[in-house]
């Protein structure tokens, strides 16, 4: 059996000293990260009567206190505008110091997402001088998040990582974007896309079919946990609510039932619900899924080739959820079918090869104060700090030669072009 620490899942923190700097020749450009928020509470009270015996209410968000406590350092910090304290209720009525809501970002969430932004900033920064040690101007950077507030906390204690005050000059507060819902594309947005939605209720039932007879066999061991009820993708609670709960009590270091800890029991229940959750592989689904969230990435990526040092944007920063990791994961054909962690993120740089004049021919030497070589620019996708091989762009000429993980921009963007709704609000209407 696994340790108990083990029954949360791996934390994969940004790993700095193991970054793989590029080839010589390429020049990082722009970077942009999709990054889950930190560790939160359950998004539901499950498992909270005898004998799992995990809380129902949880009391480990005590940083939560105050806004000025929550981004200043965890120090009371005084002026002049709104002050309060905010105190949760508990169903009973009855409220507690540092008590959560559901779903909430936690101390512990907030501490990992606060080193994912000092990552960031000693990555980016301190080893690669990408960025300036002091923010003067606030086009380099561009933060965004969803609107729902453990996305936007995390994001504003990844800031402070990256650029906290005093590395921010006198006249510069970095900005925390946020959309309407009905205009988000860091999710896949059922919300605005009926047929989306469809869709994914059929992904979901497929899954069900194809999974609940191979989870009935654990029945006799977690269903004593789960008021008796059997387990399955479908039940009462259904298995990703079992999977979010042991996962979210267990990275808080709350003891989960041993059976949790077993690899056969964890492992069928997490292939399970992820082919439930982010099993897609309709080109449909993909692209009403991601494909505008990717043609904002690569319009972003292509007007900074073209525009280069006129394009002052370099880092965009965007926190939002487990089924963004995993949707732009698959989308790729990359994924490797396990619940994105807390702070987990997938990251996509930007890179400029200069035609050396070495490689110039002498028409192209002698036209040079008129002309210039157009560079070659090149995309790599990371992801768990690992780099991603892309299948898109594993033939010849569609990436660096020598490094595959290295696609070219061209590729890229053709893909892309393949997965963009050409009419959104069209293909999102049902199909009658």
């Amino acid at each position: 059996m696994k340790q108990q620490s083990q029954v949360q899942g791996p934390t994969v923190p940004l790993d700095v000293e193991s970054y793989p700097v590029a080839p010589e020749g390429l020049d990082l450009e722009q970077v942009h990260v999709y990054v889950r928020h930190g560790e939160r509470t359950p998004v539901r009270v499950r498992m909270s009567d005898p004998p799992a015996s995990i809380p129902a209410d949880w009391q480990m968000c005590n940083t939560a206190k105050s806004f000025h406590e929550t981004v200043a350092g965890y120090s009371l910090t005084v002026d002049d505008g709104l002050w309060y304290k905010k105190l949760v209720e508990n169903r009973h009525g009855k409220t507690a110091e540092g008590l959560c809501l559901l779903g909430e970002l936690t101390d512990i969430g907030k501490q990992s997402t606060y080193a994912f932004g000092a990552a960031l900033r000693s990555l980016y920064i301190d080893r690669l001088k990408f960025l300036p040690q002091k923010l003067e101007d606030e086009r380099l950077t561009y933060f965004r998040s969803t609107n729902i507030a453990r996305t936007i906390e995390s994001l504003q204690h990844i800031v402070h990582g990256v650029y906290p005050p005093s590395a921010c000059g006198p006249d510069t507060i970095p900005s925390i974007i946020i959309r309407n819902g009905i205009d988000e594309n860091l999710v896949s947005n059922t919300l605005a896309c009926k047929r989306l939605a469809i869709l994914e209720v059929q992904f979901a039932q497929a899954a069900v079919a194809a999974w609940n007879s191979r989870l009935e066999p654990l029945d006799k061991k977690v269903s004593k946990y789960i008021g008796g009820n059997p387990l399955r993708l479908d039940g009462t609670p259904r298995a990703s609510g079992i999977l979010d709960t042991v996962r979210s009590a267990a990275a808080h270091g709350f003891k989960v039932p041993q059976e949790f800890s077993d690899d056969n029991v964890i492992d069928l229940i997490e292939a399970a619900v992820t082919a439930e959750w982010f099993d897609i592989k309709s080109e449909e689904g993909r692209r009403l899924g991601m494909g505008r969230l990717l043609a904002d990435v690569s319009e972003k990526m292509h007007h900074k080739a073209q525009l280069n040092s006129k394009n002052p944007t370099k880092l965009l920063v965007h926190t939002t959820h487990d089924s963004t990791l995993a949707a732009l994961l698959c989308t790729f054909d990359v994924f490797d079918d396990k619940w994105p962690p807390f702070t987990s993120s997938v990251t996509l740089e930007l890179f400029r090869k200069r035609t050396p004049p070495s490689q110039q021919t002498n028409l192209q030497r002698a036209l040079s104060s008129v002309w210039r070589p157009r560079d070659e620019h090149y995309v790599r996708m990371r992801y768990k700090n690992k780099n991603m091989v892309l299948p898109m762009c594993a033939a010849e000429g569609k990436h660096l030669a020598g490094s595959p993980e290295f696609c070219t921009l061209e590729a890229f963007r053709r893909r892309v072009v393949e997965l963009t709704p050409r009419d959104w609000a069209g293909e999102c209407v049902p199909r009658t």
